[in-house]
């Protein structure tokens, strides 16, 4: 059995088939993107699913409806497509899919949300999904009996009528998002335009010798290979902290 998503994706997706002594196979992104065509051509019959995070972490970038219609046509509807959509409250594009279309559609899809991001509750590890009813028994089965404690379950149902939140979140990330689009590009640095709350950036040079440096200025970023760091969206001074730090330790000398 196998799973499929992409080179550039969220971590833990080879991990679970690791853990269940699968395979995971892996394509190459294009444009910092998920290439579905590449994902489609790893899927055969023993494809357990194929993840897809939309928007995808760490690289912030969407895939489109058009994108997806294309895709589910290429593969057999039997496929299990997993949409990730932690992050999807963030999206401002227009041409942002919503996963629950697709399973309303009849599509054979599972979506998967949490509260962890846009609602600031990671700490209570809460979240929820979406799936046909067999797919949904069939977890049940295997889930921990008590897997949500009632605190968490209080407050995810409190956070899901608190729109004035989402809004603030939504706004501070619009405000940090371009004021971090200006610094770093001032700063000679490459920027993939995200629909995220993080900024996935191509440095140029040794990543690693960067977060190292970042680290001792009291600036944690993620290190991710091939010269590329994560940076989150912080509040205002935690952004300005972020490139004064930068800028310090991208000074030669």
């Amino acid at each position: 059995m196998n799973a499929v998503s992409s080179r550039n994706s969220f971590v833990v997706y080879p991990l679970v088939m690791q853990a269940v002594g699968g395979e995971f196979r892996a394509a190459p992104m294009k444009a910092e993107s998920y290439d579905l065509d590449a994902l489609a051509e790893r899927v055969d019959g023993r494809t357990l699913c194929v993840f897809i995070a939309n928007p995808n972490n760490p690289t912030g970038t969407i895939v489109t409806r058009g994108d997806l219609d294309r895709f589910f046509a290429a593969i057999p509807a039997e496929t299990l497509v997993v949409m990730d959509e932690a992050y999807f409250e963030y999206v401002e594009s227009p041409d942002y899919p919503d996963g629950l279309e697709f399973l309303k559609s009849g599509r054979n899809v599972m979506v998967l949300r949490t509260f962890s991001k846009i609602y600031g509750l990671a700490g209570l590890r809460i979240g929820y999904g979406f799936a046909r009813p067999e797919i949904i028994d069939a977890l049940n089965r295997v889930r921990e009996p008590f897997n949500t404690g009632s605190l968490a379950q209080a407050a995810a149902l409190a956070a899901l009528g608190d729109d004035a939140h989402v809004d603030k979140s939504l706004a501070v990330n619009r405000e940090g998002r371009n004021y971090l689009y200006g610094a770093l590009k001032g700063l000679g640095l490459a920027v993939t335009p995200t629909e995220a709350n993080f900024i996935w950036i191509d440095t140029g040079r040794d990543e690693k010798v960067l977060y190292e440096a970042l680290l001792r200025e009291g600036v944690i970023v993620r290190p991710m290979g091939g010269g590329h760091l994560r940076i989150t969206i912080g509040l205002p001074e935690e952004n300005e902290r972020l490139v004064e730090a930068l800028t310090k330790v991208l000074s030669p000398g």
